[in-house]
């Protein structure tokens, strides 16, 4: 991974300093973007829960029904917009999970 160089204005470093108690500007920023992502990660959790209670499957249980059978309920706003939006959730933790695996 290459390495960036940022120029944070000193409040920054102060705060970032305060929130973490770390005086390394860089480990500092790593704390909070690792507390960040985890507070994201969780969530995330709850709004799969939240689809997986209302559907009574996991998603991809859900996907599998919605691509191979013709379901008058699948041409509904509500069932369109969850699918979507389920679907992008799943691909948002993915993604996030595997850019908290980089941080330091």
């Amino acid at each position: 991974m290459s390495a960036v160089t940022m120029v944070l204005p000193k409040e920054t470093g102060k705060i970032l300093a305060e929130l973490t108690g770390e005086a390394s500007s860089n480990a500092a920023l790593a704390l909070i973007l690792r507390d960040y992502t985890r507070h994201k990660l969780a969530e995330i959790e709850v709004a799969l829960r939240r689809y997986e209670e209302k559907y009574v499957m996991p998603f991809e249980a859900y996907k599998r029904i919605w691509e191979t059978e013709d379901r008058e309920e699948h041409y509904t706003y509500e069932a369109e917009h969850d699918y979507l939006e389920w679907e992008a959730l799943i691909t948002r933790r993915k993604r996030l999970v595997r850019s908290f695996a980089w941080l330091p």
